[in-house]
């Protein structure tokens, strides 16, 4: 008879790995706003407004003597403040990756500033201080689009925003959301300008990444099933290429190259897809770490301020 040894007895199950693929993914755990605009001398007033199905959502105004405005959101895990890598619990499943640093948006937020922005920046739904939406479930954009929509709604319902030249920050699972939303709602966007986006990404490309890394190269399938079970949601809907072809305007897109947790070949599918011939895309080089690109604006903020000079200004 073959004995199982306590350390076999205690692996995970394949089908215990793939649940946990889909839940860090689907239902992440909150993370907390650790610092805010005040921490850099900035003035700013806590908004609120309803996304487009009602969903109360939080965030932050930041004033300035201009009529030029970004509104900035959030990848998966993080808020408007960044994400709190450096920190246990919210480190444990990024060390394996290397990223179990802190993500710090404070930065982009003082540079926009001081380069004359007005500033909204929000928590998605499910994330920071919004509340709840879509079930509690995470749809990488696929639901989160009602938060952008939101937050234009509201820019143009603000007194004192409504005449405002508009740009958007939407980094990682905003950037999804804001192609999902101009996919479906393209009125919606007449009036933005330009966008900045770091890192967009496709679901199944993160997916089939990690499982490869975890030799289960084989379990993609698997993976759909379980989120679509879990969530109501098909993995196929959250490939974001098919809607990058209704991104029209001016768009500035940035991804860590060596990206251990998805490939190059997303991003540069994303990119070619969007029929607009004032695109571009830079190149993160020298990391493997995905949360190194969210740090990149922060840290070298020229290319966002050039970019949105040239089409917001």
């Amino acid at each position: 008879m073959t004995q199982v040894t306590d350390t076999e007895a205690t692996l995970p199950t394949r089908a215990e790995l793939v649940a946990g693929l889909v839940s860090a993914m689907a239902n992440p755990p909150r993370s907390p706003i650790l610092r805010s605009p005040a921490d850099d001398g900035i003035a700013f007033s806590d908004v609120f407004f309803p996304a487009m199905d009602g969903v109360t959502i939080e965030g932050w105004f930041i004033p300035a003597d201009s009529d030029r405005l970004i509104i900035a959101n959030h990848p998966i895990w993080a808020n408007r403040y960044g994400f709190p890598g450096h920190l246990k619990p919210y480190s444990d499943a990024w060390e394996v990756s290397g990223n179990n640093i802190e993500v710090n948006f404070m930065p982009d937020y003082k540079h926009l500033h001081e380069a004359g922005y007005n500033i909204l920046a929000y928590d998605l739904r499910n994330f920071g201080q919004s509340a709840a939406g879509s079930g509690g479930a995470i749809g990488n954009g696929i639901r989160e689009y009602r938060d952008v929509i939101g937050s234009l709604r509201y820019v143009r319902s603000h007194p004192g925003l409504k005449n405002m030249k508009i740009g958007l920050l939407s980094r990682c699972c905003g950037m999804n959301a804001t192609m999902v939303g101009m996919s479906k709602h393209p009125e919606e966007f007449e009036d933005v300008r330009a966008i900045v986006a770091p890192q967009p990404i496709s679901l199944s490309a993160f997916y089939r990444t990690i499982l490869g890394h975890m030799g289960m190269p084989d379990a993609l399938p698997e993976v759909a099933d379980a989120l679509r079970r879990a969530t109501s949601m098909e993995l196929k809907d959250m490939d974001m290429p098919q809607y990058a072809m209704a991104v029209d305007i001016p768009t500035l897109l940035l991804q860590v190259r060596d990206d251990t947790l998805t490939t190059p070949d997303d991003v540069q599918a994303i990119f070619d897809a969007m029929p607009t011939d004032r695109k571009d895309l830079i190149w993160v080089e020298g990391t493997n770490r995905r949360f190194d690109g969210y740090n990149y604006l922060p840290e070298n903020p020229q290319p966002m301020l050039d970019w949105f000079k040239r089409f917001v200004a």
